[in-house]
């Protein structure tokens, strides 16, 4: 965590709970870094162009939290630099709740998680919306992930406020099919060649 992350995340009340429960030394030290930590580094722009789903908070008008899921392909989320990212609002469900708080208020939280090591990046910023003009199409044109198939309404891009990286602990290793497929490719041909060879050994019999 840096300099920056702590100055959003750490509200008055924070530190008060902090104090409380006895962290809020270690927490000053943070406060004081050098590390700013508002432009994504190499290690992050890697994780972010893994990613094949987030989750993205909004606030609404009557100051309710929402989380929305953003999924696609991976590399659907691209980092244009190192203080924005960006992806293309695929058409949904029609509610456009993302959509009306994100007029409202230009704030938003990524969540992003990598089940299998364990890692998981957390990202503050405010987003922009691209929508119904030349400048939209221009960006959804350069956004739009080969091969989808649902129409893109919007691109959105968001400028990088402050992230942090949590630790592992308490996070659930999970597997997508393509990881689980790659993890047991060496066990499926060692049976392929296993199966080869039982059926060399039993036509060699008379």
């Amino acid at each position: 965590m840096g300099r920056r992350f702590a100055e959003l995340a750490f509200t008055p009340l924070v530190k008060q709970h902090q104090q409380l429960h006895g962290s809020r030394h270690m927490y000053e030290r943070v406060e004081r870094s050098n590390d700013i930590d508002d432009h994504l580094g190499p290690d992050e722009q890697a994780f972010l162009q893994q990613r094949d789903g987030f989750y993205m908070a909004s606030v609404s008008e009557t100051g309710w939290p929402y989380i929305q899921f953003r999924g696609g392909s991976k590399g659907f989320l691209r980092v244009l630099d190192p203080q924005t990212v960006a992806f293309a609002d695929l058409r949904g469900n029609k509610q456009y709740i993302s959509r009306g708080n994100l007029e409202h208020d230009s704030r938003v939280a990524l969540f992003l998680m990598d089940y299998p090591t364990q890692s998981r990046l957390k990202i503050l910023g405010r987003a922009r919306i691209l929508e119904g003009d030349a400048e939209a199409a221009t960006a959804l044109e350069t956004l739009r992930v080969p091969d989808e198939k649902a129409p893109a309404e919007r691109a959105i891009l968001i400028h990088v406020e402050a992230f942090d990286w949590n630790c592992q602990q308490h996070i659930t290793p999970r597997y997508s099919e393509s990881e689980i497929t790659q993890i047991l490719a060496p066990m499926r041909a060692r049976l392929d060649f296993l199966e080869a060879e039982n059926k060399r050994l039993s036509a060699a019999v008379p």
